[in-house]
């Protein structure tokens, strides 16, 4: 089997450091000329000094809202990702009050069983009016928001894998710590994709914006090509009360370091300049994916609506949307 060289890596990684800016060093202009504008990731710091989304702060502002919730199974990583039958918000999720998950959280069954709220929206909460996380936006700049803000939080180990967003990304540290690697667009076949012809066979299941690779156990017979990636890679540690800007089309894995829980909240915004999206392949490969995944999913609505139990499959289909 192949490997790089522990010095050869070591000096990848370093060379391929990701910015840390204080919010007080940067203007929405120069965040748009040195960052925005050449699609480049960035962490600022010092933007949200005041605050702590803990478990007791997050109950009493969500009680007894109901989320969905995505149960991974510790086994799920010990799998060849070629196998996997769902992925991401393909996969299947189970609706619970926020305190009966803090419940799990608190005696650990989430941990043992990976489970996970994941990209749920906070607009019709209290959370939605707290004033940090929408001053973060506007000292950058960031107006043309095409998501509701979006909580993340899962049990400390918890991996969110290798995948890369279609839109511009900034992912806020609310409590907790998250180590992400980062690939530059650059490196998308060296990546191996899921090929877009899997959403044919599996409509949004699958997704071939996400990586069958594993690039913290890399495999290198089976993917020979993610060796010239890893020379690519970058790797960040994103503490609390910090932003990373995830530009379109860069890879990122992230992982929640600890033994507690770690929560996280991210906004998806239209990407400036428009020339950035024109000429970005990995934006127009997400597009042809969607469009591969129609007659799957327009199928799957015919079968849901001539079902008596139609209206728990439309919901199923709705949340891989």
């Amino acid at each position: 089997m192949n490997s790089l060289t522990e010095s050869n890596f070591s000096n990848s990684v370093q060379k391929n450091q990701v910015a840390r800016v204080d919010a007080s060093d940067l203007t929405a202009e120069s965040f748009f000329e040195q960052y925005q504008k050449l699609g480049k990731p960035v962490i600022v710091t010092g933007l949200l000094k005041n605050g702590d989304w803990n478990l007791e702060y997050l109950c009493q502002n969500l009680g007894e809202q109901e989320f969905l919730l995505r149960y991974y199974g510790k086994t799920r990583y010990q799998y060849d990702k070629r196998h996997w039958k769902n992925i991401g918000s393909g996969v299947e999720g189970k609706k619970m009050e926020f305190n009966k998950y803090a419940e799990l959280l608190r005696d650990r069954q989430a941990h043992e069983h990976d489970i996970y709220l994941a990209k749920c929206s906070i607009k019709n909460t209290t959370l939605d009016s707290e004033n940090v996380l929408n001053s973060a936006a506007e000292r950058l700049g960031l107006h043309k928001a095409i998501s509701d803000f979006n909580i993340w939080i899962s049990p400390g180990g918890h991996i969110e894998c290798l995948h890369f967003d279609a839109v511009d990304g900034t992912l806020v540290q609310m409590h907790g710590a998250k180590k992400i690697v980062l690939f530059p667009p650059s490196q998308i076949y060296n990546l191996y994709p899921f090929p877009l012809s899997i959403h044919l066979r599996h409509g949004l299941k699958l997704r071939s914006w996400f990586s069958q690779v594993y690039p913290e156990n890399p495999d290198f017979e089976s993917f020979p090509k993610l060796k010239t990636a890893l020379q690519h890679k970058h790797e960040v540690i994103l503490n609390q009360g910090e932003l990373l800007y995830i530009p379109a089309g860069w890879w990122h894995e992230v992982t929640a370091l600890g033994n507690e829980m770690v929560c996280s909240v991210n906004r998806f915004w239209h990407i400036s300049p428009t020339t950035r999206a024109i000429f970005s392949w990995s934006v127009w490969r997400t597009y042809l994916g969607n469009i591969f995944a129609i007659p799957y999913v327009l199928s799957s609505v015919i079968v849901a609506l001539c079902s008596p139990d139609r209206q728990q499959k439309l919901k199923k289909i709705r949340q891989m949307l």
